[in-house]
């Protein structure tokens, strides 16, 4: 019988730890948190020093009663949840519903915790098991009940004034101001003309020309405002001799990226791999807890997946040294690996995420994992890889040219040594210019290289606005201004589209009506609440707690006063606001009147604007513009069960048009069956035919 049991939050992590521990050990889990506040009431005590009133989550009863079985049974009990706030609060949990705090005198109760699923990390753990660290425990106590607050007291008030299905959040709050804010700028915005006028030359001796940029004049570099000034400019040119000024050449270093944190995961992964925060968090969580492997069972492919730190183990450092210096060489290795400290980011004391073990390559693992499982692991691997590489090294090349009194410039750059690119491309890291060491120079100039004019390119530009935010973008900003922490991006962006305050075009960010006219009485009733700097100030004094400089009531204690009088005078003084529904092209076949587009638990769907009077509802499906190959009738988006996307026939089940693709609404050159769009590619529907062409081909097949 085993002696000893360990605790875990996931289900999936059972299998794995239980396979490093043997049969002295039972490993249970909690999936995830055992006690809560209620979800019919606030769950604070207000009069009595703000304490909260923790009841056992409904529909744990049996998990619960499984655990204090086994509970029983052992004489060491280690609480093993995540090593972070949340982790630490579970087992602070456990412990009461568990009653575990009572029988501290008969049973031996641990804290322990690991930062990647493997044999080493785990058993490393058990030997340095601690107490549970309720400076940890204070500061989720503390988030969880300001978070309380705010959403249990502003969003009926949002529901009142507003519309129902409302809410508001100390984050998700800030984070739809943030984007208004932007798209006031963007609405703000006036552009600006200006031009950029190119010389194209010809070289004495070369076949190539050469182009060339206008700088400004010998005394000091200058921008054209307009056309009259780019006119001026080419005139005072006319008939003049191009002769080199000066050639510059010299080496630069390119250093290589940072393992990930939480944040630039999610930047990364949306901006190469197209996933959203909340997707990405998902297969991480799955390369964490263990995936089957041929010959090894389930095993843990990554650290942690939440933390703010670019730190890496010594033991790691070693690992991936080693596979540098067999695979690559020794001028590959980095002297000293770079390291980025975040101030007043507690979880620093974590480790960056990375691979457990740098020799499980991405390519001997493509065919164990799922497509979209394999990619982000590959993605992790490489950044890891890539930060512990020497830098790339360019040599670059500026010439000036000049013309009577005005300047031109040519820069270049080769790459002379691919260092850590040679693992992590130009494009990888989200670089401006993806295709940098691959602009040489053409020619070869030197100060004796001679020139006759061939033409001038002209061109007119406009200034543009601030572009929209991303998932990406929103994220890197929000971890910039200090608002949220890495276990906070993805669920405040998930909430703020799944509440309608935003939607999601292409990958852009857009406010909508309702997100407006939340953010506006948000910050009309509650200004504090959506400060930036308020925000990031909380988020310093949560650190505060963590540290036991500050206690986490009287974070409390000082908040709730404020907020309290702010509800009760916005309550009077806050006006009754309209958001009217969306109309559909749909009419009510019961009553005739125009349906409207409503939001629902799992979505839009259509209602009559009747109700109550005509109660009629239908799906909602999303028209592409594009008919039926078969029957002419509209083709729709919609999804799956399990929420993947596919495109049919309106008329369906009568027409049984079904693809996965979208459809272009072109038709086949070859057998005329329906081409549908798959990347930058058209590709015919009917597969026996296998008719694919680009954007551009296709153009010249129908003019």
């Amino acid at each position: 019988m085993a002696k000893y049991l360990v605790i875990v939050e996931s289900p999936a992590k059972v299998k794995t730890i239980k396979k490093f521990l043997g049969s002295n050990y039972e490993v249970a889990a909690s999936n995830g948190h055992i006690r809560d506040l209620p979800k019919s009431a606030m769950g604070i005590d207000i009069e009595h020093d703000y304490e909260p009133k923790y009841i056992t989550i409904r529909g744990k009863g049996d998990i619960l009663a499984y655990l204090r079985k086994e509970v029983k049974k052992a004489e060491k009990i280690y609480l093993a949840t995540d090593p972070d706030r949340e982790g630490e609060a579970i087992s602070w949990h456990l412990l009461f519903a568990l009653k575990l705090e009572d029988k501290l005198g008969e049973k031996k109760v641990y804290r322990i915790t690991f930062n990647e699923i493997t044999k080493n990390a785990v058993k490393e753990s058990l030997k340095n098991a601690r107490e549970i660290n309720m400076n940890l425990v204070d500061a989720q106590q503390a988030r969880r009940v300001l978070d309380r607050m705010v959403g249990y007291r502003i969003s009926p008030l949002l529901w009142k004034k507003i519309k129902r299905g409302l809410s508001a959040g100390r984050v998700q709050s800030v984070a739809l101001r943030i984007i208004c804010d932007r798209e006031e700028e963007i609405n703000a915005f006036v552009p600006e003309e200006y031009w950029t006028l190119d010389v194209r030359l010809k070289v004495e001796g070369e076949k190539k020309p050469l182009c060339a940029k206008y700088y400004g004049t010998v005394k000091e570099k200058t921008g054209i405002a307009d056309k009259e000034q780019a006119d001026r400019i080419m005139g005072e040119l006319k008939g003049a001799d191009y002769a080199v000024a000066e050639v510059k050449t010299g080496e630069r270093l390119r250093k290589p990226p940072l393992p990930f944190t939480t944040s630039t995961l999610q930047q990364e992964a949306s901006k190469t791999l197209n996933f959203s925060t909340q997707k990405t968090m998902r297969l991480a969580q799955q390369l964490y807890e263990g995936v089957d492997i041929k010959g090894e069972g389930t095993v843990g492919l990554i650290t942690y997946l939440r933390t703010d730190s670019t730190r890496v183990s010594a033991e790691a450092e070693a690992m991936a040294a080693g596979y540098i210096l067999s695979r690559h060489g020794e001028e590959y290795l980095a002297e000293a690996a770079g390291e980025k400290r975040k101030s007043g980011k507690i979880q620093d004391a974590h480790e960056a995420i990375r691979p457990t073990d740098v020799n499980r390559i991405p390519t001997a693992l493509k065919e164990e994992l799922p497509r979209d499982l394999f990619r982000l692991y590959q993605l992790i691997w490489k950044r890891f890889l890539a930060s512990r590489m020497s830098p790339a090294k360019y040599e670059t090349t500026s010439v000036k040219i000049q013309a009577k009194e005005h300047l031109f410039t040519v820069a270049a750059s080769s790459l002379k040594f691919d260092g850590f690119t040679s693992v992590y491309g130009l494009g990888d890291d989200g670089a401006e210019d993806g295709s940098e060491g691959k602009n040489a120079l053409a020619v070869r100039l030197s100060r004796e290289s001679r020139f006759s004019f061939d033409a001038f390119e002209p061109c007119q530009h406009f200034t543009q606005p601030p572009a929209h935010y991303t998932e990406a973008s929103l994220v890197k900003a929000l971890e910039e201004l200090g608002i949220g922490r890495p276990s906070t991006y993805a669920p405040t962006i998930t909430t703020i589209l799944a509440r309608r305050y935003v939607v999601k075009e292409e990958k852009n960010l857009y406010v909508t009506e309702l997100g407006e006219v939340v953010n506006r009485m948000m910050m009309e009733a509650f200004p504090t609440i959506v400060d930036v700097n308020f925000t990031a100030n909380m988020e310093a004094l949560l650190d505060g707690v963590e540290e036991g400089s500050v206690k986490w009531k009287t974070v409390v204690s000082n908040f709730y006063p404020d907020l309290d009088e702010a509800v009760q005078q916005a309550e009077k003084e806050l006006e009754h606001v309209t958001v009217a529904d969306e109309v559909s092209d749909e009419v009510c076949d019961l009553c005739g009147r125009q349906m409207v587009i409503k939001y629902g638990p799992h979505g839009r769907f259509l209602a009559c604007p009747g109700f109550p009077e005509c109660r009629n509802t239908k799906p909602y499906f999303e028209k592409i513009g594009v008919a039926c190959p078969k029957c002419g009738k509209d083709i729709v988006m919609k999804k799956t069960k399990k929420g993947r996307k596919y495109y049919g026939c309106i008329d369906n089940p009568e027409c049984s048009f079904m693809v996965w693709q979208k459809p272009s609404g072109k038709l086949c050159p070859q057998c005329g069956s329906a081409l549908l769009i798959k990347g930058n590619k058209y590709v015919c529907a009917d597969e026996k035919c296998g008719y694919r062409a680009s954007a551009e081909d296709l153009g010249k097949e129908q003019p």
